[in-house]
């Protein structure tokens, strides 16, 4: 037996002789091998139990396939416990203690335990943006009862997750400190400042190199080592961006080491910021004006924009101007903020989903006409068009992505005659009128509105954005209405057209050319939600194909 049981967990670790499971149960009233297992926080068990957990302070004892992990966040997971000694060999077992912020993972022999300690003396390893301390558990083994272990299906999960990982691993070939990453089903634009945001958070990045390859957005990123690579892989890969969309597919890249030449919107030296920007004229600008490192991309500089990544990655416009900038600090994504919605951070401040729209239409702009407007590339929530200033607007969008959509789909096009600008606001909201201050209507929130296009989760309306085109998508048409009924609605509400066609296999749909694009806004704002029957009402949205 072991003295000095200074890491003893109440009957989960075991020095020499495993317990049986009805002892280890009624002892602890709780499941071995996961997240801390609760009884209600103040339940009395719970709370004795965790009494047991002392920390190892000042001896780190002698090697033992068992490491002892302090200091971890609250909502860490299991799997990233198992993520730090994946790199270093089998993972055979986990344990959780959150309420004690102490972790105890098994390895499958000595000497992967001690080659991890000895990383970490040198490397201090994190956990969510923590530092965690890892050192040798005076324990030699954790309980493994296969009954127990069943009892956690995270912690099963996760082990099960990091042995695919290594048997992926052993047949494609061993890691590398370059990760090569394949942005799958990308709706949404991905940028250089993105990925960097996503992937500095699980470890020092140290060059991204982007670049298109069979159509698909490819980048290539390196880390410092072999470790944090794999971690990355391990945490990342599958993930998605957005919200069913833009998925991260990543393997290991023959390549050992990035040559980046330039520092712009497509490659980044995190190593060195006086690389130039391959921009002669930019470069010399940089040159007199000095600091050439502070500018993460000529359009950042020239346009004053930081990056649109904030506390949900937002995209960059498609098609449009590359929205770069310096990254952002303190901002702390984790795998467990990953998932089907996308890749979220958690307790941060909300992000600025709010447009300024200027140089509008005075005597054509409605609350509801920029609803339905700026309703095609997200969920508007509130309208509030300036009352000592009728040609401005602000439009709160839902998620930040959203806005960046409509700046890339909006901004510059012709609007009720005039040129529109649509730029982000310095408003992190839109405030509603206080009870009895006059607004003349001007203010309207659309919250709860029924005409939002992409409440449901992986909606297909995710799929089907396009910049305004004089070419309109109609959706929702019923039987009784004719082609003729429609187009007559449409030359109605000011537009000429131009062609009709339904959809052969599904006469619901339509697409209705008119006479340029302006009209097509002027009609879509007019005609969506246009009722053709007692229970029909049109959707319309732009349309990628003409007739």
């Amino acid at each position: 037996m072991m003295n000095g049981d200074n890491d003893d967990v109440g009957g989960f670790l075991n020095p020499g002789t495993k317990r049986g499971s009805d002892e280890l149960l009624s002892q602890t009233g709780a499941v071995s091998n996961g997240s801390v297992m609760s009884p209600a926080p103040n339940h009395a068990d719970n709370n004795n139990d965790a009494k047991k957990v002392k920390l190892d302070t000042k001896n780190p004892g002698a090697p033992s396939r068992v490491i002892h992990i302090r200091n971890i966040p609250n909502e860490v997971t299991e799997a990233e416990i198992v993520h730090l000694g994946i790199p270093f060999g089998k993972v055979t077992n986990v344990l959780v203690l959150k309420g004690k912020n102490q972790a105890f993972l098994e390895m499958s022999d000595e000497v992967c335990a001690t080659t991890m300690v000895n990383y970490f003396t040198n490397c201090t390893a994190q956990l969510r943006g923590r530092a965690v301390y890892v050192q040798f558990s005076n324990h030699k083994e954790l309980k493994t009862d296969q009954t127990h272990s069943n009892a956690n299906p995270s912690a099963q999960a996760a082990l099960q997750a990091a042995q695919a990982l290594v048997n992926q691993t052993d047949t494609q070939g061993g890691p590398n400190t370059v990760l090569r990453v394949i942005v799958e089903h990308m709706i949404y634009p991905v940028t250089l400042d993105v990925l960097y945001q996503i992937f500095s958070r699980v470890g020092k990045v140290l060059k991204i190199v982007t670049f298109t390859k069979n159509n698909t957005f490819q980048a290539l990123i390196q880390y410092p080592d072999v470790v944090t690579a794999q971690a990355a892989k391990m945490t990342l890969d599958g993930q998605n961006i957005y919200n069913a969309c833009c998925t991260l597919r990543i393997e290991y890249s023959k390549l050992s080491n990035l040559n980046v030449k330039y520092n712009n919107d497509k490659s980044r030296d995190y190593t060195n910021p006086n690389l130039p920007t391959g921009d002669p004229a930019l470069d010399s600008a940089l040159a007199i004006g000095g600091a050439p490192g502070v500018l993460a991309s000529p359009f950042a500089a020239m346009h004053g924009l930081s990056s649109p990544l904030t506390a949900a990655y937002g995209a960059s416009p498609a098609g449009g101007m590359p929205f770069t900038g310096m990254p952002l600090a303190g901002v702390t994504p984790t795998a467990a903020a990953l998932g089907a919605a996308g890749i979220r951070l958690p307790g941060q401040p909300s992000p600025n989903c709010v447009l300024l729209v200027s140089n509008l239409n005075e005597e054509m702009v409605t609350p509801d006409a920029l609803f339905t407007l700026f309703g095609v590339y997200g969920d508007v929530q509130r309208v509030k068009i300036l009352f000592n200033k009728k040609d401005n607007a602000l439009v709160q969008m839902s998620e930040p992505h959203q806005t960046q959509l409509a700046i890339s789909h909006l901004d510059k096009m012709k609007t009720w005659g005039k040129q529109i600008r649509v730029t982000l606001s310095k408003h992190q909201t839109v405030q509603l009128p206080k009870e009895g201050q006059p607004d003349a209507g001007l203010t309207k929130d659309y919250s709860n509105s029924p005409l939002h296009r992409f409440k449901k989760p992986g909606s297909k309306n995710y799929q089907n954005i396009y910049p305004p085109s004089a070419t309109l998508h109609l959706s929702n048409i019923p039987p009784t209405v004719d082609e003729e009924q429609i187009k007559e609605a449409f030359t109605h509400a000011g537009a000429s057209v131009k062609a009709f066609k339904f959809f052969p296999k599904d006469r619901k749909m339509a697409l209705i050319q008119l006479g340029s694009v302006e009209e097509a806004i002027a009609a879509l704002i007019k005609m969506h939600n246009f009722q053709l029957s007692d229970s029909s009402h049109l959707r319309v949205s732009f349309s990628k194909s003409t007739i």
